[in-house]
């Protein structure tokens, strides 16, 4: 035991695909794949959406996709 006392475990965070119940991710949905990508356009991290790894490649693959077809933007340059 350490002087702060016992350590819990983390809490896991809850899969969002999972929890919508979506199993096939499609470039065409934007407001679903505007979730996985930050303000300035780049693709958050698996830690940070709480995907799994096959999830993170499948949004990944849909969020290139989608910019080729610009329906969304590609990563901005900092100002």
């Amino acid at each position: 035991m350490s002087a702060s006392g016992p350590r819990r475990p983390p809490r896991r965070r809850k899969n969002p695909l999972t929890a919508a119940g979506i199993t096939c991710v499609d470039y065409k949905d934007t407001d679903l794949l505007r979730r996985f990508i930050s303000d300035r356009g780049k693709i958050r991290s698996r830690r940070v959406t709480g995907l799994t790894a096959q999830q993170q490649r499948a949004v990944a693959r849909a969020i290139k996709n989608a910019r080729e077809m610009a329906l969304l933007p590609y990563a901005s340059k900092p100002e």
